[in-house]
């Protein structure tokens, strides 16, 4: 094959099986699709480990994706699916014009990508995005990761590195959200309070609905919806009966993220209980959206206006009291960050590694 345009292999767990395919890993799919928009002169190659669960090649808005169907099946059969993406890696580095690899989260995908890049000595990083940055991450001593490859999502991240692993990153690059993802606000919030996110026990939505619970005593006619889908779906819906909360809060389950997005943009109040907080981007998409969002964490060093972060269950719902109260309660949107940026910062990293090399080769 002919070697002509510049391709940035990314090396994932999962990806969107189709373009109708939303809930799957939003961010990392609005990265990719505005990477290729913004850079039409580079291909793109994604390569995903676990799911879909198919074993092929395809186009997904245009970027060629292949995958290896892994299942997240454990033991003999993941050793031989690195395998298989070993082999195939090699072969594509040694027949393409690549110019980097990036590696999503600090597992299984930076670890086949460190070694491929070492090999064929192309610049490579590791994007943290959330949990791989804690204690415990079993990868981490394989990989072995210097600060210099190392991107952090958030101020946070690049603290709960260093805490955990007295390492660093050397950057750091926050998400950014797509405008042209997001419908304008009616200005009709029929939806006091949202949460949105993943059912486990880390993202602590039993505290949302007692929360909920305290409020409603003065509240009745408070309306609350929790999105998404997890193994704590049975135990928050037995929380709701207990505290008689069927008509003040619903379980809408995954949803796909338009309709997200739509919800969020008619809701007054995120609340994010979560105990550990990377990036979500939700918290972007939710203050974009005219929502103020009620949070433990704040991801970056800097403050966000609606974003108030307080320390205990007790301040949470009254915060969430004092801005339910607030009859001029402002609803703009609140940019953190977009997504261009996030893909420009991402791609001069590259940029610098070549000139860097080019220098030196000139010397």
């Amino acid at each position: 094959m002919k070697k002509d345009k510049k391709v940035l292999i990314i090396l994932i767990p999962g990806f969107p099986k189709d373009e109708g395919d939303s809930t799957c890993l939003p961010f990392p799919q609005s990265f990719v699709k505005n990477m290729k928009r913004l850079n039409p002169g580079i291909e793109i190659l994604v390569l995903t480990f676990q799911y879909p669960f198919f074993r092929g090649r395809y186009r997904w808005n245009g970027i060629e994706v292949e995958s290896f169907n892994g299942r997240n099946k454990g033991k003999l059969n993941r050793i031989f699916l690195w395998y298989i993406i070993w082999r195939r890696l090699n072969r594509i580095l040694k027949e393409r014009n690549v110019f980097g690899i990036l590696s999503f989260w600090m597992g299984e995908c930076a670890l086949i990508g460190k070694y491929a890049a070492k090999k064929f000595g192309k610049p490579w990083y590791i994007w943290l995005q959330g949990q791989d940055a804690r204690m415990g991450n079993k990868y981490y001593s394989f990989i072995k990761p210097n600060p210099e490859s190392l991107i952090s999502l958030s101020d946070f991240l690049s603290d709960e590195m260093f805490k955990n692993y007295k390492m660093r990153p050397a950057n750091t690059i926050p998400p950014g959200i797509d405008p042209a993802e997001f419908s304008q606000p009616n200005g009709m919030r029929p939806i006091d309070i949202i949460g949105a996110g993943s059912l486990i026990p880390l993202k602590q939505y039993e505290q949302f609905i007692r929360i909920i619970a305290k409020l409603v005593v003065t509240r009745p006619q408070l309306k609350a919806v929790i999105c998404g889908d997890g193994p704590e779906h049975l135990k928050l819906q037995e929380l709701i009966e207990q505290y008689n909360l069927n008509s003040q809060v619903e379980l809408r389950g995954e949803l796909q993220h338009v309709q997200l997005l739509e919800l969020m943009a008619s809701s007054k109040i995120f609340l994010h209980p979560s105990s550990y907080e990377g990036f979500g981007v939700v918290i972007s998409e939710a203050l974009y959206s005219g929502a103020h969002v009620v949070s433990y964490k704040n991801p970056m060093q800097m403050s966000f206006e609606h974003l108030h972060v307080v320390s205990s269950m007790l301040a949470m719902t009254k915060k969430v009291e004092v801005l339910l109260d607030d009859k001029y309660l402002d609803h703009k949107s609140v940019v953190t960050s977009l997504i261009d940026e996030t893909c420009i910062n991402i791609l001069n990293l590259y940029e610098e590694v070549s000139m860097a090399v080019s220098s030196f080769a000139m010397v």
